[in-house]
């Protein structure tokens, strides 16, 4: 498999409202749409990219399954790379053949998507995510 890029970073903040005036104003990323008190998403490459940046307060999908304990489920972030539908296959096996544990696929139609998700060894969630041709 070669990663076609990464796709998104997902990272835990206290205060999202604080968090995306930081983004925006600081940093200077551009919101892809209106944020809410728990979700905030900027466009981290060009506009209309799938490269993107997100603020969330609150769990992530599969915390439950993370063997860290509470608090600690899924270290600071998540990221997803994008992997072609053509090699998903192989790369979900070639996580699958290390012995690791993943979760999926997951349709994610509101992207018309397919994931995968898995844990690193720091308990950091990675995604394999893969949009339609």
């Amino acid at each position: 498999m070669t990663s076609l890029g990464l796709s998104e970073l997902v990272l835990i903040v206290e205060d999202v409202p604080a968090s995306t005036r930081f983004y925006e104003e600081v940093v200077g990323l551009k919101l892809e749409n209106e944020p809410s008190d728990d979700w905030a998403w900027f466009w981290a490459g060009r506009e209309g990219k799938r490269q993107r940046l997100a603020l969330h307060r609150g769990t992530l999908l599969f915390e439950g399954q993370s063997p860290h304990p509470e608090g600690e489920r899924f270290g600071q972030v998540h990221f997803a790379f994008e992997v072609s539908r053509a090699d998903l296959d192989e790369a979900v096996a070639r996580v699958r053949g290390a012995g690791v544990e993943v979760f999926g696929p997951v349709e994610l139609e509101w992207m018309n998507a397919e994931s995968y998700y898995f844990y690193d060894p720091d308990g950091n969630l990675l995604e394999f995510w893969s949009p339609e041709p």
